[in-house]
């Protein structure tokens, strides 16, 4: 009973952020390169066991927040389901595990993990209340994740790919903290001390401005003569109509059906933008891969 509940703990619903690290290995053409496939496979399971061990902490650490939220009071460790000792000693052991396997890899994936490691325990204990810093850290999270793929299986990484990647995550990002302050309303400041810093009208401005960049950056990413000349075809472009989609789709969801607090429940769950998604690692494999 307890195993399940430390597991619930991880959040694997939230380990759909770790497929970020395949994203150097797709665009590098090497998925079909099976020795660098197993490796990114192997980073990947690194990074749901450290993250895992991470969220348990920080359930530790918000505890007392936590049972006063109506969502957040279900979790295992804010319910009393999980005891308090076990979450420290299953956070400790978690966490020692994924450097043990680590270096299994290379020393730069060791390195970029503890950088991700401390980061996110800073974040937990402090940065997560420092109005902007916060969403940024957020989004250095996914840039971690891409950088560590890369290394996982030692291939360049296109300074295109973390333009994208950071832009595309400070605009998750944004729109989770905008649903939290309209979600939790008067209570916001009580759950997350930092939402008092934001309203609803700087939320939308930041994410106007972080939304046209993104379709800017990926647009000129795609057709960009770096870009071009690695691939060795210019119809990469095809792939921004699917970007331009799932980006408006997001946008119609938060500001219309009032979702966005859980991103990766909401790739998951609404169907057009998982077929959106889909069809767009699709067309990407096919022009990346045939020529």
């Amino acid at each position: 009973m307890a195993l399940i509940e430390i597991i619930k703990s991880m959040r694997p619903n939230q380990w759909i952020k770790n497929l970020f690290i395949f994203a150097p290995l797709i665009f590098s053409q090497n998925i079909f390169n099976f020795p660098l496939l197993f490796k990114n496979i192997f980073a990947f399971i690194i990074f749901c066991l450290i993250s895992g061990s991470l969220y348990i902490f920080n359930d530790l650490k918000d505890l007392e927040e936590d049972r006063l939220h109506p969502i957040k009071s279900k979790r295992p460790i804010a319910s009393g389901r999980l005891k308090k000792q076990t979450a420290i000693t299953s956070f400790i052991i978690i966490s020692f595990t994924s450097f043990i396997f680590s270096a299994f890899l290379n020393k730069y994936f060791i390195l970029i993990l503890s950088f991700y490691f401390l980061l996110q325990l800073s974040y937990s204990l402090y940065l997560k209340h420092v109005v902007i810093l916060d969403i940024f850290v957020i989004a250095t999270g996914f840039l971690i994740r891409v950088v560590a793929g890369a290394l996982a299986i030692q291939v360049y990484i296109s300074s295109w790919l973390l333009i994208c990647t950071g832009l595309l995550a400070l605009f998750l990002a944004i729109n989770k903290r905008r649903y939290e302050l309209l979600f939790l309303k008067d209570d916001a400041q009580t759950h997350r001390p930092v939402l008092k810093e934001y309203n609803p009208y700087l939320l939308d401005q930041m994410t106007a401005a972080v939304t046209a960049s993104t379709i800017i950056a990926y647009c000129l990413y795609t057709i960009s003569e770096e870009t071009v000349t690695k691939f060795g075809t210019k119809n990469l472009m095809f792939t921004i109509p699917f970007v331009l989609y799932g980006i408006f789709r997001y946008l119609y969801l938060i500001h219309h059906k009032g979702k966005g607090g859980s991103p990766e429940k909401l790739i998951i769950t609404d169907k057009p933008l998982l077929l959106d998604i889909l069809l767009w690692i699709l067309v990407a494999v096919i022009v990346l891969y045939t020529k």
